[in-house]
């Protein structure tokens, strides 16, 4: 078992951090995890991505073509990856800002206003929090009690953020899951 996910938004939208979040739950599990980030003129205003693979066996190549799955925090990002999305896929998309449709019939669309849940939260940072546990909830990629663990681990040197994450990945549960 093999599978790809492709963040991508906007720099500062947290991709990075998705990426390495689902990583470290999926090296938790056992799997073997490839964590690939985009960085160059996507940093100035352009789409950043990044790339993680996880797999029961050695992975063969960190270069991914066609992703199972793609979270599109933003619409030149869900233009841009939307079509390279293998069938059966899940493509999750930040319906806060992205006012289009994926064009896709043949995948799982999953579509939760972040930015307002994040809003009703108190701290719009944690958007990216929300669309990670939405996209988790809804692919079961990685056990969801993992995630809550590398939640904490990743934000161990700022405990006070911990809580506010923790209520961001439940109301992106519930949101992948209503």
């Amino acid at each position: 078992m093999q599978s790809e996910v492709q963040f991508a938004g906007f720099g500062g939208q947290g991709i990075m951090l998705m990426g390495q979040i689902l990583a470290q739950a999926a090296m938790q599990a056992g799997f073997e995890v490839v964590w690939i980030p985009s960085y160059g003129p996507e940093m100035r205003g352009g789409t950043a991505y990044c790339t993680v693979v996880i797999s029961d066996r050695p992975i063969g190549s960190p270069i991914i073509r066609n992703p199972k799955h793609l979270v599109a925090m933003n619409r030149p990002s869900l233009e841009k990856f939307a079509s390279t999305v293998k069938p059966g896929g899940v493509i999750f998309i930040n319906s806060s800002i992205i006012s289009i449709e994926a064009g896709r019939e043949d995948v799982d669309v999953l579509k939760v206003p972040i930015i307002e849940i994040a809003k009703d939260l108190g701290n719009v940072r944690a958007a990216n929090i929300i669309a990670l546990a939405a996209f988790v909830a809804r692919s079961k990629i990685v056990d969801f009690d993992l995630l809550r663990e590398s939640v904490k681990e990743k934000f161990a040197e700022k405990e006070k953020l911990i809580p506010l994450n923790m209520k961001a990945l439940e109301e992106g549960r519930k949101a992948a899951l209503s």
